[in-house]
């Protein structure tokens, strides 16, 4: 099988024998510059370690058919990517081996639909450019046999802009997949076909045309002449609908069928004497065969997405209606959560009571029975009743707005904002998959094109509120800013979270702009971003993968943290020194600070002790206020009310809490993400320190305004 390995800190010098990569363009300033660019040693091209001398130093590599010795001092110097190592099978020779397809494409044509409809995984899918920006492998069988699949990110040519699309050439031109599947837009085939022909001149694998989306091609009034198209590629060409579960079987048969009749590679199927010269050519051909192979239906309306547009996109128009939209999910959010939560937290207290009475009658000893029940269980408790709820209601709501294709617009509405800040509208996505997770939007990322840009997104995604940190926002809005009851509650407590992330997106975009005039100097790059169809949402399935997919994976993951956070707090919480406990003592010390920040030493102790998840900040900040050792019973949202208020909570205290928790240091994951996608620690550790001085100076002017005037 094959083992992938792709760090952006690879260089030719951590190839070992028998392994294969692709070389990135190398430094004009090293020595041998000269020579190896004579040689072909080009970014994008194939490299193999083929031989180690006996003395370890130099070493033999296999590029463009010639065996070139370097000393591994100058291999240090040489960047590769996509190094990946092939593990034999103990079986004998072709016995056994698992055949790899590989499923390529442009953005946004339904490749990761049709891998979930293949292998039966749940890779999540988005109907916007850019939301598969790493690979995914998996599994399906066919006739009794298995087959690795590999879902390739989008990639509109292969002279790549983005690392995405760099991950998804180099792994092509690697050559290790033994078919190739090219999954098209039916009802933009012109543009597709440019991929198609370039893989057609570059790679030496047998390769399947698959025309996706032809439901929607349909509809605008387009029609693929399958065989037509054939004839004019010499290659294969199936039609699906996988969004509908249509043409599947299709699929899977003919890449199996490929795979199956050939080991050894195949000639190329453009070869050099009748292949385009330039892209100028190569768009000619694309267009000739598309004019052949597609016709016009009658009925057909391709007019639908541009009224749309004028209303989602318009001048006077788009604005308000995202801000309707996200008060609108928001509302649907605050409304449904808090009674959900109430009924989750009564609940809890019921259970407790009843694992009580079995540990008592079990004779278990008392700090068994606290720790487990008071620490685990009361912790597990509060971060289920409260963080379940919410993103229950939320990932399935924002998830149909993915669906529909309007997230691409948003960034289109925004970019203009960006742009003056020196930054890229595509940001705005990154921060949209920032609301679900932190770690996911730095991850996205990727999808800019510039590395300035990219490291100015990473810097400050942390700054749109997680789902981690939505039910804690949520919860303090309902106690301490909107107590009103009813709609008229719910929709102000909407409001004032619309108002929390638009503060986020202007503190977004001013650190945007200081940072691209300080230590990301540069001036915008350009701006070329898809604006996908609008497709109707598969609500059912959207609400079954949002639950599963997102949901519950964070809820696990919180869950997986709570539960020994809990045990911790609670020993700490039983530990004395002198008259205190330790949880005590150290947010005593903290006091000062905390005071001067409009909080107290209690409130950064458990943003300290959160860094694990933003989920545990309330549990922990809880079960240090209940200095008795345990956290005590909730029992409702408005007994959390009257704990806060007897340890001196006032609106000033929650609108610091608020404002600290939307900027502050992010979580352990994040951090571990920006190091590894900006290329260091120190970029994990601006990304941490530039949301918590934002959260200092906010607390600091709130808290002095209130000593002032209140």
């Amino acid at each position: 099988m094959i083992e992938y390995r792709t760090e952006q800190a690879l260089t030719l010098n951590d190839l070992r024998e028998g392994e294969r990569a692709v070389l990135c363009r190398i430094d004009e300033q090293h020595s041998l510059y000269e020579r190896l660019i004579d040689l072909g040693w080009t970014d994008g091209t194939p490299v193999e370690c083929v031989r180690v001398s006996p003395l370890g130093d130099p070493v033999a590599y296999l590029v463009r058919g010639s065996v070139i010795a370097l000393r591994r001092q100058d291999a240090m110097d040489i960047p590769i990517r996509a190094c990946e190592r092939m593990r034999e099978e103990k079986s004998k020779e072709g016995k056994g081996k698992t055949r790899v397809i590989a499923l390529a494409g442009n953005p946004n044509v339904g490749k990761s639909t049709l891998f979930n409809a293949l292998t039966g995984l749940h890779q999540h899918t988005g109907n916007w450019t850019g939301k598969t920006v790493s690979c995914a492998k998996g599994q399906f069988r066919h006739d009794g046999k298995r087959y690795t699949l590999i879902d390739l990110p989008g990639t509109y040519s292969m002279n790549p802009h983005a690392a995405e699309e760099r991950e998804a050439r180099d792994l092509l031109l690697a050559g290790e997949a033994d078919a190739v599947g090219v999954v098209c837009d039916a009802g933009a085939l012109e543009r597709n076909l440019i991929l198609v022909l370039q893989l057609m001149q570059l790679i030496d694998r047998p390769m399947l045309v698959i025309l996706n989306l032809q439901d929607e091609a349909r509809r605008r009034g387009v029609s693929v002449d399958k065989e037509k198209l054939e004839r004019r590629l010499g290659v294969r060409v199936v039609g699906t609908e996988a969004r509908a579960g249509k043409g599947i079987s299709d699929v899977a048969a003919a890449l199996t069928e490929l795979c199956k009749s050939k080991n050894e590679k195949q000639p190329r199927l453009l070869t050099p004497s009748d292949a385009p010269k330039n892209a100028e050519q190569l768009a000619a051909l694309a267009r000739e065969i598309a004019n052949e192979a597609c016709g016009r239906l009658e009925g057909g309306d391709d007019q639908r997405d541009r009224k749309l547009d004028r209303i989602l996109t318009g001048k006077k128009t788009g604005f308000p209606v995202m801000l309707g939209l996200l008060a609108v999910l928001f509302w649907i959010t605050m409304v449904g959560a808090n009674g959900i939560s109430d009924a989750l937290m009564s609940l809890f207290s019921w259970l407790e009571g009843v694992f009580y009475t079995w540990m008592t009658a079990a004779n278990a000893p008392d700090w068994l029975i606290g720790s487990l029940l008071y620490g685990v269980f009361r912790t597990l408790g509060w971060v289920v009743s409260v963080m379940l709820p919410p993103m229950a209601i939320f990932f399935p709501l924002f998830t149909i707005l993915e669906d529909l294709g309007y997230l691409p617009r948003i960034a289109f509405n925004l970019d203009r904002g960006f742009c003056r800040c020196r930054a890229c509208g595509k940001q705005a996505l990154t921060m949209c998959m920032g609301l679900g997770c932190n770690a996911v939007g730095v991850t996205g990322c990727r999808i800019i094109d510039s590395p300035r840009e990219r490291r100015i997104a990473m810097l400050t995604n942390s700054m749109m509120p997680c789902n981690g940190r939505f039910p804690t926002l949520i919860a303090l809005i309902a106690l301490f800013v909107v107590t009103g009851s009813g709609i008229l509650g719910s929709l102000g407590s909407a409001l004032a979270l619309i108002g929390g992330i638009l503060l986020c997106v202007a503190v977004t975009l001013l650190c945007s702009r200081l940072l691209s005039v300080t230590l990301l100097r540069g001036e915008p790059s350009s701006f070329v971003l898809e604006l996908p169809p609008y497709r109707m949402p598969r609500v059912g399935q959207v609400i079954v993968r949002s639950v599963l997919d997102r949901t519950l994976f964070v809820l696990g993951r919180a869950v997986a943290v709570a539960a020994p956070a809990g045990l911790i707090l609670w020993v700490l919480a039983n530990i004395y020194v002198g008259d205190a406990s330790m949880l005590t003592s150290i947010a005593s010390s903290l006091d000062p600070i905390g005071k001067w920040l409009g909080m107290d030493g209690v409130i950064l102790l458990a943003f300290i002790l959160s860094l694990p998840a933003n989920e545990i900040f309330v549990p922990i900040m809880i079960m240090i206020y209940r200095s008795g050792g345990v956290l005590e019973p909730l029992g409702s949202m408005e007994g959390v009310r009257d704990i806060l208020v007897s340890q001196g909570w006032t609106t000033t205290t929650a609108i610091c809490v608020m404002l600290f928790l939307l900027f502050h240091w992010p979580c352990a994951t994040t951090l571990w993400t920006i190091k590894k996608e900006g290329g260091g620690w120190r970029w994990a550790l601006l990304g941490a320190v530039i949301p918590t001085l934002v959260g200092v100076v906010l607390c600091l002017i709130v808290a002095t305004v209130s000593r002032l005037f209140i």
